[in-house]
């Protein structure tokens, strides 16, 4: 990210957050030449967002700087949260600004304990720091410094940080105790006197009153300061979207009377994210598109597995591929009625990037063909199976959970390198994590001797690599453990490609941890393949399909 993100949270929304709000968009609308505004959580009847829009600088509209209602993001925080990710980018994407003020929910008369760490997560999904707004209203110097290390806390936890605060609705007498707050802080801290926006409507008053407070070069300076964006899955997910629409590719997918394939093909058209091939035949996918009220698929392309135009050629090529088992036309013929084939094979002839599939179908029905037709690539020696696992605020790769029993030491190494590369693929900077039950020796047995003969042929065969092994899952995430467990070891305590010993333990792992740490697994990606192709779990989610989509036209790039 090249331009200023900044959110403005309070505790109590009103009129001191809003005077606050007001006059950081001024201020930085003096020194930037495009500053936009955005409401993560908005009533439409609401009238103060008109104001920060006149002070900003872009031209946007209302309509770009809204995210979602008070009442979706209270009552569905989670669609909420992937909905706000989604409108952000696209407003910046459209405004291309030079800095963006996000300012969190409203007052209102309806409760919800939940309003402030809901702002503060956004705020991690839109990769900001915060600007902390407190009131004086009712409160004691104390209550204030306890409200601010409570919503400092709040904000941490969620993945981001509190680079400022402002205390709002001061009196002047109170000049002298707000300094001895700013002393003893961490962050700069101003004291903003009151004034009543919602009885006089005076924006006048509003700015002199901020700007009687604030230093715009201490401002200017605080909102310059190194912050290091947090990754949350909402903003993975959404990433992926926008890396897959930098370079289309065009994805097949077989299963098009399942509802959700369609839903998700809907979600992506409707952006252009991706080209879409539905296997089937065009007047019955629509009919069932108009019944799930779905207004995109028409821009799918239609291809029908009795087309003698696609099937000639196929058979042709399948014979050629399966010469040595034998295959005839009239048996390629029949093979070409599965519709996994049929999609693995318009990869073959150039008709498509990659293909996604399993809603319906099993895992062996979706891999099978890609290993006989597509096969692995030179340098491969298996095909492997990893999540992508996306925490509060980073995302790890964990392989193999799919495919390989019991990997021996040369396919283990294997598999560790394809999951370094996906990493990379999906911009992570791969530190490698060979696991086992014993860190650097600490255990002695098989298992831990194929680990080490694994991790050797590893740095082998890539040198650049940082990796450790074998190492425990503990020595591997914290570096607390790690400074005890793997003195020294560069590597240990910050792993975020995890290479687990059999598929036992990682396909438990990732199910353990994405079922009692809340983390999205996305995936599984299959590693290896000459072209990608993707297996989906048969209870996959329309968000699952829509990720595992778009993680495929990537692979393709």
């Amino acid at each position: 990210m090249d331009h200023l993100n900044v959110s403005i949270i309070s505790p109590e929304p009103g009129n001191g957050r809003n005077v606050v709000a007001l006059g950081v968009v001024e201020a930085l609308a003096q020194t930037k030449n495009r500053v936009g505004i955005f409401r993560p959580a908005l009533d439409s009847n609401e009238h103060f967002t008109n104001a920060l829009l006149r002070a900003a600088n872009c031209g946007q509209t209302r309509e770009q700087a809204m995210g979602v209602s008070p009442s979706e993001s209270r009552l569905d925080p989670e669609m909420s949260r992937a909905t706000i990710v989604a409108n952000f980018t696209e407003t910046e994407a459209a405004l291309d600004p030079d800095a963006m003020v996000i300012i969190g929910s409203d007052k209102s008369n309806v409760g919800d304990p939940g309003r402030f760490a809901f702002n503060a997560a956004v705020s991690a999904d839109l990769r900001s720091p915060i600007l902390l707004t407190v009131s004086m209203l009712g409160r004691t110097f104390d209550d204030v410094q306890q409200t601010i290390d409570t919503c400092t806390e709040v904000c941490e936890n969620e993945g981001t940080s509190v680079i400022g605060v402002f205390v709002t609705d001061c009196k002047d007498t109170q000049a002298d105790e707000i300094s001895d707050l700013n002393r003893s802080s961490l962050v700069p801290v101003w004291a903003v006197p009151f004034v009543d926006l919602d009885a006089s409507k005076d924006l006048n008053a509003a700015q002199a009153a901020f700007e009687s407070a604030v230093q715009f070069d201490e401002l200017l300076q605080t909102l310059g300061q190194p912050f290091t964006a947090p990754t949350t899955p909402y903003a993975f997910q959404y990433g992926l979207l926008g890396s897959a629409k930098e370079h289309k590719k065009t994805i097949v997918l077989p299963e098009s009377s399942d509802d959700r394939i369609l839903q998700s093909a809907d979600y992506l058209l409707k952006r252009d994210i991706v080209d879409i091939v539905l296997l089937g035949e065009r007047d019955e996918i629509l009919a069932h598109a108009r019944e799930l009220k779905l207004d995109s698929i028409e821009q799918a392309q239609f291809q029908s597995m009795n087309d003698e135009q696609m099937l000639e050629p196929m058979i042709t090529k399948l014979c050629e591929l399966r010469a040595k088992k034998g295959m005839t036309p009239e048996q390629a013929r029949e093979v070409l009625k599965d519709m996994s084939y049929f999609g693995t094979m318009m990869i073959v002839l150039g008709h498509a990037d990659g293909m996604v599939s399993g809603a319906i179908n099993s895992t062996a029905n979706t891999v099978r063909p890609a290993l006989q037709l597509i096969k692995t690539k030179p340098n491969a020696a298996c095909v492997s199976g990893a999540f992508l696992m996306c925490f509060k605020d980073h995302v790890a790769v964990f392989a193999d959970c799919a495919i390989n029993t019991n990997p021996d030491a040369a396919t283990l190494a294997d598999i560790a390198l394809q999951s370094c590369e996906t990493a990379k693929a999906f911009g992570l900077d791969p530190q490698l994590g060979m696991l086992s039950y014993s860190t650097l020796g600490s255990g002695r047995g098989p298992d831990v001797d194929l680990v080490e003969e694994a991790t050797a042929l590893v740095k082998e065969r890539n040198s650049e690599i940082p990796v450790v092994g074998p190492v425990q899952f503990d020595a591997a995430v914290s570096p607390a453990v790690a400074s005890i467990k793997a003195k020294g070891n560069e590597v240990a305590g910050h792993v975020n490609v995890f290479a687990f010993p059999d598929l036992t333990a990682g396909n438990i792992a990732y199910k353990a941890v994405q079922r009692t740490s809340g983390a999205v697994a996305i995936g599984p990606i299959l590693q290896g393949l000459n072209k990608p192709v993707n297996d989906l779990s048969r209870g996959a989610l329309v968000q699952d399909i829509i990720n595992t989509i778009a993680l495929t036209a990537i692979e393709a790039q």
